[in-house]
């Protein structure tokens, strides 16, 4: 049991969080690329994403996981994009601070979302069975790419607000 919760349940709720912070998050990536603030989706992007390695640190484990790590790294990212956002209101550099911790932050969480898909998928898991394998790399890479060109075009593009 995790917090009065079935594993299950608990796993659940987690992966809903996620899943919310990743729609979310890509709502504020798109906002950034046309110029927009969107004040409630940066505010519900950022709160379901701490939540999401909030979450993750509480699922029982003897060794320290990738997962915990990617957390711990969000966690690292979702502070500067915090007070980039609300405590400086974007001002001058903050502005450049608060797109690179965002995109970096949904980039964690995108790259846990490829993870599991790869894991619990039996179609993702039979062609790339470990994170080693070349198709997953692959893949991680491509996002990777994406979220490189993407948070480029963000930072420009968002400064002129």
């Amino acid at each position: 049991m995790i917090l009065g919760m079935s594993t299950a349940a608990f796993t659940l709720l987690h992966v809903v969080i996620s899943l919310i912070g990743i729609g979310a998050g890509l709502i504020v990536v798109f906002g950034m690329l046309g110029a927009k603030r969107l004040p409630f989706w940066n505010a519900l992007f950022l709160i379901t994403t701490v939540l999401t390695s909030l979450t993750g640190f509480l699922f029982p484990n003897t060794t320290v996981t990738p997962g915990i790590v990617l957390g711990i790294l969000s966690m690292i990212v979702l502070l500067p994009a915090i007070v980039a956002l609300y405590a400086r209101g974007l001002a001058g550099g903050w502005r450049g601070t608060y797109v690179i911790t965002a995109c970096l932050a949904l980039y964690f969480n995108v790259f846990v979302l490829f993870a599991q898909l790869f894991a619990k998928v039996p179609a993702l898991h039979a062609i790339a069975p470990t994170p080693a394998s070349p198709v997953f790399g692959v893949t991680q890479l491509v996002v990777m790419a994406v979220f490189v060109v993407i948070t480029v075009l963000a930072f420009k593009r968002f400064r002129n607000v």
